[in-house]
């Protein structure tokens, strides 16, 4: 049992930092964790979704304090991809971010919404959805080989 609490938990903190300032790929950890065959689907998919949907509503804390941040070296966006986030967002609005599971795009985008002042229900319910919905599809497709 801690050795599952272990794996849910590692799952869970790739997933955030997937989803935050690291470099990291969340998708791959969940799709070698459901090809072991030795955990159950339902918690992997809940684990990498919790985790990657808090680490999107860190990124949309630090949009509302943009402005204080955005020169910090620690500051997880480049210029250049705020900029092309703003444009989409202020373009197609609060349901650009079923976006938000893209690799380069997705944490501007959930940055952008708390810059822009998205309402958090509404940035969560849009986020999560997306979030889960992209982890579905990749346990669904890493099932089938199966």
């Amino acid at each position: 049992m801690p050795g599952e609490l272990a794996i849910y938990g590692g799952l869970f903190l790739t997933a955030f930092a997937a989803a935050t300032i690291l470099p990291m790929q969340s998708e791959a950890a969940l799709a070698g964790l459901l090809l072991t065959e030795s955990y159950a689907p339902t918690p992997l998919i809940a684990s990498a979704s919790a985790g990657n949907v808090l680490g999107s509503i860190v990124n949309w804390w630090l949009g509302r304090g943009v402005d204080r941040f955005r020169d910090r070296k620690w500051f997880p966006v480049k210029p250049s991809a705020l900029t092309r986030a703003t444009r989409w967002y202020q373009r197609y609005g609060r349901w650009s971010l079923l976006l938000s599971w893209l690799p380069l795009i997705g944490d501007p985008l959930t940055l952008v919404a708390g810059a822009l002042r998205e309402p958090f229900w509404s940035f969560l319910a849009i986020v999560t959805i997306a979030k889960v919905g992209r982890y579905l599809a990749l346990a669904a497709m890493t099932l089938s080989w199966i």
